[in-house]
This record gives C-alpha cells, structure tokens and sequence, in this order.
C-alpha cells in the first residue's frame, strides 16, 4: 500500500508540471532577482549567500506557448495585432525610460525628509472606499504632511484605482483633472495607485491618462511596462481586504511548507474566452477530487449559458461541493492563475493561509519584488512596504539589504536611519555570530524632587550600581523643581549622569539619547525597589533574549464581551502580555523605533494624559517580535496599589489612571489595526530558586528572601 501511494503522488506530481508547461513553461524569474539582490547587497556592503545560488539559472524566460498578446478570440472583429498592441501601451507609458535618476527630484527630499503630501479632496469627486482606504493610511503614518512645500512625495486624491471604463467606479475625464492640478509637474514626485485598468476584450494597462514622469503603484503590472526602480507593483486586494491588520497569518515556526491533507487546490472562475480562458479551462486535467482539488465554475456574468461548453454543468455540481476557505488551510500548495488581468486576489489569500502559492500568470511582476525575494515562497506582505520601499531608493546611502527585508522582523521594522551595521539591532545576533551586550544603562525616570536621602530613587540608584553587568546611571530629571546639586547624589562606582528633560513630558523617557552608550537599556521608576540580585538576573535573563522585554512588574490584556472592547488588568493570574517598563530591561534600538516609527498622534496622548507610555512600548516590541514579553521572578510589592505610596506626585495614585488606561489600549489597538499584544504563562526564577538544598548553594540567594 505504501508503494502505490508513493507512485500515485509521483504520478501526481509529474501531471502538475506537465500541466505547467503546457501552460507555457515554467518562468524562471531567479536570475533577474538574484542581479538586484546583488546590486541591492553590494550598495549596503554587505554579501551573504542566496537561496538562487541552489538553484539552476537560465538566461532567459522560456516562451510561452502562445504570447498572451497575441491569444486569438473567437470574434475576430476583436482581435488586435502585436503592433497595435505595443502602439497602446507606448502611449500609455510616456515616460517608460524614467528611473529615480531622470524622472525623480532628489532635492525636494533633502531638506524636510521623506514626507508624502496627499491632495486635498475636490468637490463633488468620488473616492470608492478601497482609495479612501489607501489615502487614510498614508495621512496616518509618519511620513504624511499637510504641508506641499515640504513634500518629497504627492498623492492625488482623484480616485485611480479602477480605470475599467465599464466600472462604475470609474472617474471620467481624469486627464484634465490631473492636468489642471497646480503641483503636478508632469507627473514628477507624484505617486499614483492602480488596481484594475484597460476593459474588454483587451485588457491593456491603459490608465485612460497620460502619467507623465509619474511613478506607478499598480497590481497586475507586467514586465513589458514595469519600469525597473521607479515603479512599484502591488498586490490585488479586494475591497473587503482591511486597511490595517487583519487575521493573523496561518504559518507556524518548522512547518514550511506545511504538510496538509491537499497538495494542490485552487477555487474559481473559468473563462470560456478571451484571455485568461487557456490556463483555467486546462485545469481539470489534473484535478484527482483527492489530493488536488482544482475547481472553476463557469457561472459567472450575465449571459454564461449562452457560452457554456459540455464540461459547464459538471464542473458547476463539482464546484458547490467544496467550501474554499477550508480548502485554503488545508493544502499545502494553492495555485494562482491569472485571470483577465495579470494579477489574482488569490495571491493574498494563499500567503494568509500560509499556502505556498504557485504561479501561472506569465509576464507578472509579483509584488514588492524590488525588494522581496519571492523564492523563498513564505512571506507575508504588509501594504506599508510601498513607501518603505520608495524611501529607500531615494536614500541609497541608507537603504535596507536583501537580509533585513527577508528575515523576521522585516524591512518594516528596520529603520536604516538608526545603524547601517546590522550588529546594531537586537534581531541578527545569531546570524552574524555575536553574542548579547554584556553591559546595560539603568535609566531612572525621576519626576518628585529630591527632599530626603532616605528617598527611594537613591536607594534605587546605588543598588543599581552595584550590579556587576552596570556601565553607567542616567537619571533623567522630569521634575517641576530645579536639578539637586551634585552632592546630593550618593557617591557610585560607575558614571551618574543626570539630564534634564527640555519638555518634560511622559515620552521623552523614551527618546534615543546619545548618552546611551551601551545596547541594554535598564529602565526604572523612581519609586521602583529592587535590589542588586534582581537587577542581575534579569540582566542574564534579558541576554538570552535581547529581542523581547524581560523584567518584573507584568500586567495583561483582555476583551470585554459586554462593552466590545479591550480591557487593561492589574490583577494576579495565570498569564500576563506585558511587562511595564518601570523595571525591566530592552534593547535601545526600541527607544529609536518609539520615537521615529510611532505616529505623533499616539505619542501626544501618552504625554496628555502622563499615561500609558509603558503600553504604547509594550504594544511596539510585540507587534515587532510577534512574542510576548518574558516576566522573572514575582514580587508582591509590584501591586499597582502599593506602587506610589512613597511620592504624592505618583501618577499611580490618581483615580483616573486606571480608566486611562483602559481608553489607552483602544486607541493603540486601533492605531496597529490588530491587538499586537501576547498573552504568556512563562515566568523565568533562577535555577534552585526555592528548591530544598542549602542556601550556599544558590547563585541568586538573595531573592528568596524578598
């Protein structure tokens, strides 16, 4: 039995590919890639292997069996030649020779940054959801303006997404409208979006207006009109698709690919004619009903009878009997066809659900793939990649590598800007070898003035000190009242530097100070208590896990059925998803992401209400890690009603704190569009913590007495 299983999937596999050549051979897209990649690496710096390197390489593409320029219609009158075919789409593309160099000014960029400047909307133009959607997100992140003179970018808010003049969401007379914009210039700096363009019987990407020196964001793009390094292609969303977060990925760690109960499926329509009808209509070939599920229904449009073959009827009865969100998260492989277009939602869908996709749409430029390498067959995409993407173009000197945008956290996360040396950042210490910081920088966030040397801060302060893994103190003075004088500060082994806070306000705890000279940051309370022993292990903790926060005070998440909204806990249970930063230990880099990559919205907020920067941290790393943080030994002096009995400015007392809270974890939650935040039932205590040996035995003593 085993043997005739074996030959049936061999038998199996084997029509696949002869199913793909048939198809039009398979395109090998590797040797293009690998040169950018190289191109890409070789600015930064930096080499490592590719995943191409394994990988037999050819010259060129093999041919399709039939171009799709040149698919015959079963009505002639339709049918347009190769030559009438590249007259259309040159006089689309215009500018098809533009490149950053000769279409782009650098210099708008120079001064104010990267800052993308949207239209205002004009009267009475409608905008479909799906472009309000793009235009919110840009307006919400931290590149937008409001500002056009301090623009590196512009964004129409004339609606461009869909240019099907059968469409009714087609706006008519667009050329005009562009033209008479006062800050077009021909197209130059401008950004313009595209989902669906040319109609039937054709389908050309004609976008009905002349782009000028535009740069396109466009789905379905194909390499005949993509314009290397200065276009980008998107992938096809539908207009359900949401605008921030949406359902997490189905992909788990050592399961790629994922072993599923089918091999190969694919749920959708059939074209009977026209382009796009070769692919679908050859697909029951190899559809088995067992393994490889390969649906198409020919019920679709207004007049389908009219055209349905012989096959119509029972591919239709077969069709209804599969649910294809089920057949999604059970295959292992998912086929992507093209459909009129290039492009095919069925290529989101595949990598939500963590289904390696397989390409047949010949001629796509696969999304993101200036950046992206789409070998690896395993990535999920992120919308926001598009500005990152042109940013690091116009930023050379800057840019990311082939590593950072293919290897977890991800391009996204990774800001250049902060360190050209991937040492730099907490995520890469395996792969080049290194290990953890070995020293950390206990920042003490101090806002009650100094009236007694019995004050806890200074308590605080020298068991700090005292910790054999310290480099030095910084104690930022956020307090109404003048700086105490030197001697007031107890005398340490290693530097106290104290440094006024210019605005004094909640996140600037968080601001990446130069003074910083290690990678650990310790970050403190004032009316934190621990001690030296503490203050070590969780250092030792933190070095085995330098990407996550690790310290003591933890707190948790939860949903509130009754008021449909997230609720914020103090209370002692099971699991926690946060770690307050009011004494735990974490990588300075999250001190630069909190300050560069946060929008200006939620950081204002947090200095409003003198509240919740320890959240709005907490939610950062965790949407950057997909983990949660790691808590260390308990200590029931970390009840929140007993933190802030020493100092009547203690934010802890006021009533409304906790309330604040709560609206806090809302606003954040709706800002990330998802809740980042996990929940963990891991708590690390030293090795023999409590065991029933001598006390001389254990490294951490000291902690079992607290």
């Amino acid at each position: 039995m085993q043997a005739k299983k074996r030959y049936f999937i061999l038998l199996s596999a084997g029509s696949c590919l002869a199913l793909l050549f048939y198809f039009g051979g398979l395109q090998f897209r590797a040797s293009r890639s690998h040169s950018r990649r190289e191109e890409h690496s070789g600015r930064n710096g930096l080499h490592h292997p590719s995943p191409d390197h394994f990988w037999p390489r050819f010259p060129d593409a093999l041919r399709p069996f039939v171009p799709w320029d040149q698919l015959e219609n079963e009505d002639s009158s339709v049918h347009i030649s190769p030559r009438q075919k590249r007259d259309a789409n040159s006089s689309i593309y215009k500018g098809k020779k533009c490149r950053m160099e000769s279409c782009f000014d650098f210099t708008l960029c120079k001064k104010n940054g990267f800052k993308v400047y949207v239209y205002p909307q004009q009267k009475g133009e409608k905008i479909a959801e799906s472009y309000q959607n793009i235009l919110a997100a840009i307006e919400g992140s931290r590149f937008y303006t409001s500002d056009p003179s301090q623009a590196c970018l512009f964004v129409l808010s004339l609606d461009t997404l869909d240019r099907d003049q059968l469409s009714p969401q087609y706006v008519h007379n667009l050329r005009s409208k562009v033209q008479s914009l006062h800050l077009w210039n021909n197209g130059r700096n401008h950004l313009i979006f595209n989902l669906y363009s040319g109609t039937w019987p054709d389908y050309t990407e004609d976008v009905g207006f002349d782009i000028g020196q535009a740069m396109l964001a466009k789905a379905s793009i194909s390499t005949e009109n993509f314009r290397p390094n200065f276009d980008v292609s998107i992938p096809l969303f539908s207009k359900d698709h949401p605008r921030t977060g949406g359902e997490r990925g189905f992909l788990k760690f050592n399961t790629i690919p994922p072993l599923r109960k089918y091999m190969l499926v694919f749920k959708g329509k059939r074209y009977l004619t026209g382009i796009g009808s070769d692919t679908r209509n050859a697909l029951y070939h190899v559809h088995n009903g067992e393994d490889v599920v390969l649906l198409t229904t020919c019920k679709h449009g207004k007049d389908w009878q009219k055209h349905k073959d012989s096959r119509c009827d029972r591919d239709n009865t077969e069709y209804e009997k599969y649910d294809y969100r089920e057949m999604l998260h059970n295959a292992t492989f998912c086929l992507v066809p093209r459909g009129r277009r290039l492009g095919s939602f069925r290529f989101l869908e595949a990598l939500q659900a963590a289904c390696v996709p397989v390409m047949l749409s010949n001629g796509w430029e696969l999304p993101f793939s200036e950046v992206i390498n789409w070998n690896q067959a395993a990535v999920i995409g992120d919308e926001r990649l598009l500005l990152q993407i042109i940013q690091d173009r116009i930023f050379k000197h800057i840019s990311r590598n082939s590593l950072i945008w293919n290897k977890h956290p991800g391009g996204l996360f990774v800001l250049p800007q902060y360190s050209s040396y991937l040492g730099d950042f907490p995520y890469y210490y395996a792969n080049l070898g290194l290990k953890p910081p070995s020293k950390f920088t206990a920042v003490i966030h101090a806002v009650t003035p100094l009236v007694s040397q019995s004050q806890p801060v200074l308590k605080l302060l020298v068991a700090a000190a005292k910790s054999q893994y310290c480099a030095q103190i910084i104690v930022l003075w956020n307090c109404d009242k003048p700086l105490p004088a030197k001697h007031r500060w107890p005398a340490t082994a290693v530097p106290v530097i104290v440094i006024e806070g210019e605005s004094k306000v909640m996140s600037s705890r968080f601001l990446p100070y130069d003074n910083i000279i290690t990678d650990a940051v310790l970050s403190l309370d004032e009316d934190t208590v621990l001690s030296t022993t503490e203050v070590d292990f969780a250092f030792t903790v933190w070095q085995s896990f330098p990407e996550r926060i690790v310290g003591y005070p933890a707190r948790s998440h939860f949903w509130d059925n009754s008021k449909e909204r997230w609720g914020y806990t103090s209370k002692w249970t099971n699991d926690y998803s946060m770690v307050l930063t009011g004494a735990a230990i974490y990588h300075k880099y999250y001190h630069y992401l909190y300050s560069h990559y946060l929008p200006a919205s939620l950081k204002n907020m947090v200095d409003q209400l003198a509240n919740c920067e320890d959240i709005l941290m907490n939610f950062l790393v965790s949407a950057v890690t997909k983990l949660p943080p790691i808590k260390v030994t308990q200590k029931k002096q970390y009840k929140e009603t007993m933190m802030g009995q020493t100092s009547r400015a203690s934010r802890w007392a006021d009533p409304d704190h906790f309330a604040q809270r709560q609206s806090c974890m809302n606003t954040f939650a709706s800002w990330f569009g998802y809740m980042p935040l996990i929940h963990s039932q891991m708590r690390l205590d030293p090795v023999l913590f409590k065991d029933q040996v001598s006390i001389l035995r254990k490294k951490y003593r000291d902690i079992e007495r607290l």
